[in-house]
């Protein structure tokens, strides 16, 4: 084996190793307050998720499907991921120290953005208003901006999370607005 091979290999099971044992001592870190608290938000925030879906219904047959509609299966999936994502950001944030001035407000932007989606689902679904779930998600994209902006004042990590959640209703709100076209 050449010396190159050897350093490489060398690199390669250092980097795992460091990975794997940074993620074991991070968990090692969180104690039973801590798994609750985390279960807490990751449980809250899908459950306040799927509410206006229980409630309103996701009724698609009136939909005029564009040919980049996604499967149906696809929406639950997608949904409890980014909503899972949610509450660990939330979590980091908390860790952060909720007395903190950055925190609370990183809080409120979240809450006014989740208002602000947990609308969509009823007016969209419930009512069959595509042109006015198309002005909600506009506005929610740039709140889930603005709350990005305000976990990156606290912890990057917590903002990173919400990147997947930006590009879904990115997409989400093209899909609206092909609906809504061909809806007219």
């Amino acid at each position: 084996m050449t010396q190159t091979a050897t350093s490489l290999r060398a690199v390669r099971t250092t980097m795992s190793h460091s990975t794997s044992s940074g993620i074991r001592s991070r968990l090692a870190d969180l104690d039973g307050r801590d798994l609750r608290t985390l279960v807490a938000f990751v449980v809250g925030v899908n459950v306040v998720g799927a509410l206006p879906a229980v409630f309103a219904g996701a009724d698609t047959s009136w939909i005029e499907r564009p040919w980049f509609y996604p499967p149906e299966i696809a929406f639950p999936i997608v949904w409890t991921l980014l909503f899972t994502l949610m509450g660990l950001a939330l979590f980091l944030l908390w860790r952060r120290g909720i007395g903190r001035r950055d925190v609370k407000l990183a809080f409120g932007v979240f809450a006014a953005q989740m208002a602000i989606n947990v609308t969509w689902t009823p007016v969209f679904f419930g009512l069959q208003e595509p042109g006015w779930g198309l002005a909600i998600i506009g506005v929610l994209w740039a709140a889930i901006v603005a709350t990005i902006y305000a976990f990156d004042r606290v912890d990057r990590r917590a903002a990173a999370l919400l990147v997947p959640y930006l590009a879904w209703v990115t997409f989400a709100a093209v899909l609206n607005f092909e609906i809504w076209r061909l809806s007219g």
